[in-house]
């Protein structure tokens, strides 16, 4: 039988061992913050500054942290009530995927210093060695061989992609042994990590040194190629050293610029785009914004241009459309979307509602979401949605373009300056100055045929010659 004495000091015992925290923090199921999803095309986004600290409390709304995701710097808001208790991506940690465990949080009243990290955060660093050590292993076996087929394809100048040659030379190893996927024979990103992996990483590195040193890879490109073949892509450039001729610098691109990029090759390889262009004589636009300034209401020439193409899709819903996977949606709202440039790329906030508001409406909303695009502030609701897309490089100088569609609209309209040109009047017959500005409107054609465009082009100069059409709109 248990003795008294015995039972008591098994009590002490444990009530000690409570009181050094391992068993009860044990017992603690943090809450976790998890990489959100900000916008529907995020599928990584990048921590630029957390607003709280460990040990900090934290209340349901507070603002936890500063994501930038592929459109903007979104502030990540708490769910639930707790303290901070621990933050696993610090600071300027970028692509972070969605659902990556990125801070850890305890209900009010518990011991945050003696959180419980999960096991899989824990994990997934030791995971990564042995599969280094795995890939290392099929040196060994038949795939050794495989390498010699590409050489006689190869007989020529090699041809690397500027990622692939980074990884090669990074890690010493000859790109001859590559297999090269890409078209006419070039060896591309996948081509040299799959190279990686068949070769003894760790190892080969110090023999491999002595040929990295001199970097004989780009001499034999420097010798004049064989005729009609293209040339190599130039080397790349060593940090802390100046840069040879015919080398180059890689740029990490944002998360904005990633999206812009696959936007714009998806925009341009899928819609077929269709382009068509007017004349607009801007005299009584402008004699209406000097009235205006007289009693001190300042609006731009872009916002009737706002104005004008949401009363011409007012006027002509078909061309409000987006297409789906099914075909052609119409939508019930007149959203425009306006380019705004910033650093980290090009982003399009939406005036909503355009048809319904007025020009100095429109004005006090452009200004305001233009600076909150270029301080990276706009919520998500801000930028997602619209229906229309406006691009105006009138400011600088251009006289006429055309503008990539944003998917899925089916149409934006690129504006250019206004210009002085001399112009037959037809009414006596004599020659006119007149401010010319030049409209391009790139519509996708399985929407918008070219007949569909150019009423829409003609009903919109009308609205923009004659501003007092707008308002009966």
């Amino acid at each position: 039988m248990v003795t008294f004495k015995e039972t008591r000091a098994a009590i002490i015992a444990l009530h000690k061992k409570g009181f050094a925290g391992k068993d009860i923090a044990a017992s603690v199921s943090p809450l976790q913050v998890q990489m959100p999803a900000l916008s529907p095309t995020m599928e990584e986004g990048n921590i630029v500054k957390w607003l709280k600290k460990e040990g900090e409390a934290v209340a349901a709304g507070d603002a936890l942290c500063e994501i930038e995701t592929d459109k903007a710097v979104v502030t990540l808001e708490a769910n639930d009530d707790g303290i901070m208790a621990k933050i696993l991506m610090d600071e300027g940690s970028r692509n972070v995927r969605l659902g990556t465990l990125i801070a850890l949080m305890v209900e009010e009243g518990q011991d945050w210093k003696q959180v419980e990290i999960p096991p899989s955060e824990a994990a997934a660093p030791s995971a990564s060695p042995p599969a280094t050590h795995a890939a290392a292993a099929p040196v060994l076996s038949p795939a050794a061989p495989s390498p010699p087929p590409p050489k006689p394809a190869t007989s020529g100048p090699l041809r690397l992609s500027p990622a692939a040659r980074h990884i090669l030379d990074t890690h010493g190893i000859d790109p001859k042994l590559a297999i090269p996927t890409g078209p006419r024979g070039l060896i591309t990103k996948e081509d040299a990590l799959n190279l990686l992996k068949m070769s003894p990483a760790p190892k080969a590195t110090p023999a491999m040194a002595a040929p990295a040193a001199p970097s004989p890879v780009p001499t034999p490109v420097t010798a004049p190629p064989p005729p009609g073949s293209r040339p190599n892509i130039p080397p790349l450039s060593v940090p802390g050293k100046p840069g040879a001729p015919g080398t180059f610098t890689e740029i990490p691109a944002s998360n904005v610029r990633r999206v812009i990029a696959q936007r714009l090759t998806q925009s341009k390889t899928t819609i077929p785009h269709a382009y068509a262009s007017v004349d607009c004589d801007m005299a009584a636009v402008m004699h209406l914004r000097k009235d205006l300034a007289k009693e001190q209401i300042k609006v731009s020439v872009n916002d009737f241009i706002i104005k004008a193409a949401a009363v011409t899709l007012k006027e002509m819903p078909e061309v409000n459309v987006t297409w789906s996977g099914d075909g052609p949606l119409a939508l019930d709202s007149i959203h425009i979307s306006i380019a705004v440039a910033t650093d980290r790329g090009l982003i399009t906030p939406i005036i909503k509602d355009a048809a319904n508001k007025g020009v100095q409406e429109i004005s006090a909303n452009a200004k305001a979401l233009a600076q909150k695009a270029r301080d990276g502030k706009l919520l998500p609701e801000e930028y997602q949605g619209g229906s229309f897309s406006i691009s105006n490089l009138g400011m600088f100088g251009i006289s006429g373009f055309s503008a990539v569609i944003n998917p899925p609209q089916a149409c934006i309209l690129a504006v250019g300056t206004s210009r002085a040109e001399l112009r037959l009047c037809e009414d006596d017959q004599t020659l006119r100055t007149q401010q010319m500005m030049t409209v391009t409107l790139s519509s996708d054609g399985r929407l918008v045929d070219d007949g569909l465009a150019s009423q829409f082009l003609d009903k919109f100069r009308a609205n923009l010659e004659q501003p007092q059409r707008m308002a009966l709109a």
